[in-house]
């Protein structure tokens, strides 16, 4: 496994350039880059015979609501040849498009959709940027922070209709009358046995300790 410390000075070396900050954890590196940087960053990783990043195994985002640029979109990367990972970042807002990095790492085509989906983070470039885990006519984004769970309409096939509907989302709380008092809390060693809530629930048998 490449030590974390020489994997940062490679990268360093190979883009530092573009890099913002970085800072390692639990010997896994962490890298924040200029936006419009990304795939040129992404190649580099790639191809740099010292970093070897072959394999993106996941992009996603992450959401700030406070912040000016309230998206981190983060990028994880393996080495195969070092047996090490990384974790790529660029900032963004609500209305500023990213980079697709699709010429770099193909199978980005379905993680850039589906950030976009749940997110509503735009990738610029993007060949077919559809939604891909909502309905085609949800609207918003219901992964962001400040999505309300109230007040859209949600999707159903409907057996009756034998088709699919929409209709306004429902919280039924029919259901929702817990009872958290359990009987088995008063299944306990010590003497005399202590009554807790829930012990009047049980029968003298259930609470039976054996000597």
């Amino acid at each position: 496994m490449l030590p974390v410390e020489q994997l940062q000075t490679a990268i360093l070396a190979a883009v530092g350039d573009a890099i913002v900050q970085s800072h390692a954890d639990l010997d896994e590196l962490t890298i924040l880059v200029n936006r419009p940087r990304i795939a040129d960053v992404l190649r580099a990783l790639r191809d740099d015979e010292a970093i070897m990043m072959s394999q993106l195994v996941d992009i996603c985002a992450v959401d700030y609501p406070e912040r000016p640029e309230r998206f981190e979109v983060v990028y994880h990367l393996l080495s195969l040849k070092h047996n090490a990972r990384i974790r790529v970042k660029i900032l963004t807002d609500e209305a500023t498009p990213v980079p697709t990095v699709i010429n770099v790492f193909s199978t980005a085509g379905w993680f850039e959709r589906e950030a976009w989906d749940l997110m509503g983070v735009t990738f610029d470039g993007h060949p077919d940027l559809r939604r891909i885990l909502t309905d085609y006519g949800f609207e918003g984004h219901p992964l962001r922070k400040d999505f309300p769970l109230s007040g859209y309409v949600e999707v159903r096939y409907s057996d009756e209709e034998k088709r699919v509907i929409y209709e306004p989302v429902k919280l039924p709380q029919d259901f929702r009358s817990f009872d958290f008092l359990s009987p088995w809390e008063g299944m306990t060693f010590e003497r005399p046995m202590p009554v807790l809530p829930g012990d009047e629930k049980a029968t003298p048998a259930e609470t039976t300790v054996k000597p």
